[in-house]
């Protein structure tokens, strides 16, 4: 309880609080642009924190990792460019929305989704993060094994008509994962000569390709026709039935989240889809998801924000990170003299404080933000085609390249742009590719290190409670469809038949 009381004391200074407040509008600002993440951002950020103390240095951090996971839903609903790879779910219902001039309902949706989920998760953390702890630290790579099969199980139904072309994007999507060296035996796979290939083909530069790159390919064939601006509606916000509507999505959303945030290395951006999927699973109505359903923007908005708060579990209990941006966070703490791990729960109990309230008050403060500008955020939309698609263009040319100044970034998002217009022509969504292509490396490097440590007996992994656990969702996952279709048919059977009686 004193720790408690110290760190409170520590916010009755407005230095402290000004440096939560810019960090959060950085955050949003950052996150909002294509291809720039609240990762590079606190990279870029943590040299000059270096002079600062540990408790403001840390709370700045903190808050520009929240503000970042939900800035990046600002330009996935407005121009189809998520401005970070956990808001490529939010794309899916948030652009279509934005197209139907409901970009002000679309944002504030995703803010209100992201503070709950958010909320959430720092509540989590503060109340059961010890618990917590010990769960992750339960898993290994047989565990990650089964969680990522269960991630590839969703494909055919996480979005699109037609579950055979969400497998076929699903299984391109680990074929892209396959390519660099395998880390096992050093062996270059499908790299051509090309030594930059070597570490494998990052999901970003992809991710920018598909989305803003076959967008802006798409703009550019309607230059010639006549486009509908709808400002009143682009700045209505969402109502209470709409939030009554969603509300289930996000409590779900919170929860897989947390769950998904506080493995070590995983994050947000599994989440958010996983998040996805679910909400379309659990509705009744799934005619609108991908047309621009609100709930496709609560799921993963509340589930990557709440994973923010749970992946800090691992970096703060255990001292291994559960995100990217949370590494740059221990390499924070450990600039700083401080040790992570349980030392650090009994060493510096009042900054542990400090950094659950920064991130409290980072989740309030975005979303004052997501509110404030909403209205302004949907102008965006009302910005003629020929000015605002090469300036989007250029930023995910240069978020490209920032992530590893490496040019081959930049032709794998123009060909990754090419390839989705022509797949989208086809009926296949690029979310299925993006998925496959994040957890295809995990199901590789978990499956070969397992069967290292099992010295190549399969059977072991049914000797494993957690595996167990998710290989049998895993078949419920694939059964499910089956069952719905067969009950659907057995309904449309008997309605036939009554309509002949």
């Amino acid at each position: 309880m004193d720790a408690f009381l110290t760190a409170l004391s520590a916010f009755s200074d407005p230095y402290l609080l000004t440096v939560i407040l810019i960090g959060t509008l950085g955050g949003v600002l950052v996150g909002a642009m294509p291809g720039l993440s609240s990762t590079m951002a606190t990279a870029l950020l943590l040299p000059f924190t270096l002079t600062m103390d540990p408790i403001p240095a840390i709370s700045l951090l903190s808050a520009l990792y929240c503000a970042g996971t939900f800035g990046g839903s600002i330009t996935a609903i407005l121009v189809n460019a998520p401005g970070a790879p956990p808001a490529a779910a939010t794309a899916f219902d948030g652009y279509p929305l934005a197209q139907k001039g409901q970009a002000g309902m679309a944002l504030g949706m995703a803010a209100v989704s992201s503070v709950i989920g958010g909320v959430f998760s720092v509540v989590v953390l503060i109340v059961a993060a010890p618990l917590l702890s010990r769960v992750a630290y339960n898993f290994g790579p047989p565990e990650y094994f089964a969680l990522a099969l269960f991630g590839l199980s969703m494909l055919a139904t996480i979005s699109g008509e037609s579950a055979l072309k969400n497998l076929i994007g699903g299984a391109f999507g680990v074929l892209l994962a396959t390519v660099g060296m395998d880390f096992t035996t050093g062996v270059d796979r499908f790299t051509f000569g090309y030594w930059e290939l070597t570490e494998g083909i990052h999901f970003i530069p992809v991710m920018i390709g598909l989305f803003a790159g076959c967008e802006f390919l798409t703009q550019a064939s309607k230059l010639k026709q006549s486009r509908v601006r709808a400002v009143l509606e682009a700045v209505k916000l969402p109502g209470w039935a709409d939030f009554k509507r969603c509300f289930g999505t996000i409590c779900r959303s919170c929860g897989i989240g947390s769950f998904i945030g506080l493995l070590p290395a995983e994050g947000g951006t599994v989440a958010a889809m996983i998040g996805y999927n679910e909400a379309k699973r659990w509705a009744k109505d799934k005619s609108q998801f991908g047309k621009g359903d609100l709930r496709g923007i609560a799921g993963p908005e509340a589930a990557n924000n709440a994973a923010t708060g749970a992946a800090m579990v691992p970096t703060l209990a255990l001292g291994i990170p559960g995100s990217a941006t949370t590494a740059i966070i221990l390499g924070a703490l450990l600039a700083h003299g401080l040790r992570p791990g349980p030392h650090l729960f009994i060493e510096t109990p009042s900054l542990l404080y400090a950094i659950f309230l920064s991130m409290l008050i980072a989740n309030f403060a975005f979303a004052a933000f997501g509110f404030l500008g909403a209205k302004l955020f949907a102008r965006v939309t009302l910005i003629p085609t020929e000015f605002l698609w090469p300036s989007v263009f250029v930023l995910a040319s240069i978020g490209a390249y920032a992530m590893d100044q490496s040019i081959m970034d930049v032709w794998i998002m123009v060909l990754a742009g090419l390839f989705g217009f022509v797949l989208k022509r086809y009926g296949f969504s690029a979310a299925p590719i993006i998925m496959g292509l994040i957890l295809g490396e995990l199901v590789e490097n978990s499956l070969k290190q397992s069967l290292i440590i099992f010295d190549h007996e399969w059977i072991q992994f049914l000797e494993r409670p957690i595996v167990v656990t998710f290989l049998v969702l895993t078949m419920a996952s694939m059964i499910w469809p089956l069952v719905t279709l067969f009950r659907t048919r057995r309904q449309e059977r008997k309605a036939a038949n009554a309509a002949q009686n």
